[in-house]
C-alpha cells in the first residue's frame, strides 16, 4: 500500500509538472499601457462634439469651425480650419500659446482661466468682432465654458504676429500672453472666413 501510494504521489507531481509545460498553454499577460494618442481621431471626436453643440445653438456658424490641438508642439501645424458642412479640412497653420502654459517639460502644457496668469485656456470660444490693436487687426474672443469664461476680461483675442513663422519647424515658436497667435499669412485665410460669416464662428482649444 505504501509503495502504491508513493507511485500515485509521484504521478500526481510529474503530471502537474508536465501540465505546466504544455506548449498550448499561454500565460495571460496584462499591461497597463495607455492608448496611443491620435491627433486625427481626436480631431474627429472634437468635430462630433461641436456638431452636437451647434445643433443646440443655431445662432453660431454651422458651416465652419476652428480647432486648436494643443497636444501638438507649437512648431507644428495645430490650428485647423474645418469645413463642417462637407466634412473636410480646409487649412492648417501654426499657433502660439500663452507663456504661462509652459511647464519646463517638453510636450507638456498647463492651462488656466485666471486673470494675469498668461496661460492659454481650453474650451469653446465664439469669435466676435474685429478691432485694431497692438498687433493690427484682431478678433475678440468670448469664452463659452467654465475653463475659459474669463477670456474677454483677460483680453484674450485672436491675432497675428510677425514673428510667428508660416512653415513648420522643429523648434517651438514664440509665446503670447494667453492669446491664440498666428502667422500673418494664415491670419488672412481666417480673416476672409470670419468677415464673410453672418454668424459667429466657434473656435475650440483642446488638449
Amino acid at each position: 500500500m505504501k509503495k502504491n501510494s508513493c507511485m500515485l504521489l509521484l504521478i500526481g507531481i510529474f503530471g502537474l509538472g508536465f501540465a505546466c509545460r504544455n506548449n498550448n498553454d499561454k500565460p495571460l499577460v496584462t499591461t497597463n499601457s495607455k492608448p496611443v494618442y491620435s491627433h486625427g481621431e481626436k480631431l474627429k471626436s472634437e468635430v462630433t462634439e461641436i456638431r452636437k453643440f451647434l445643433g443646440k445653438f443655431p445662432k453660431y456658424n454651422s458651416d465652419f469651425a476652428f480647432f486648436l490641438d494643443m497636444k501638438i508642439g507649437s512648431g507644428k501645424n495645430r490650428f485647423f480650419i474645418y469645413d463642417l458642412k462637407d466634412s473636410k479640412l480646409l487649412d492648417k497653420g501654426l499657433v502660439g500659446h500663452g507663456s504661462g502654459s509652459g511647464t519646463g517639460i517638453t510636450g507638456k502644457l498647463k492651462f488656466s482661466n485666471v486673470k494675469d496668469s498668461n496661460p492659454s485656456s481650453l474650451g469653446k470660444y465664439a469669435i466676435g468682432g474685429s478691432y485694431s490693436g497692438r498687433f493690427g487687426k484682431a478678433y475678440k474672443l468670448y469664452g463659452l465654458d467654465k475653463t475659459n469664461s474669463n477670456a474677454f476680461d483677460r483680453n484674450i483675442v485672436l491675432h497675428k504676429y510677425a514673428d510667428v513663422p508660416f512653415e513648420e519647424q522643429e523648434n517651438p515658436i514664440c509665446n503670447s500672453l494667453g492669446c491664440p497667435m498666428v502667422n500673418e499669412k494664415f491670419f488672412g485665410v481666417m480673416e476672409k472666413l470670419i468677415d464673410n460669416s453672418k454668424k459667429k464662428i466657434i473656435l475650440v482649444m483642446y488638449y
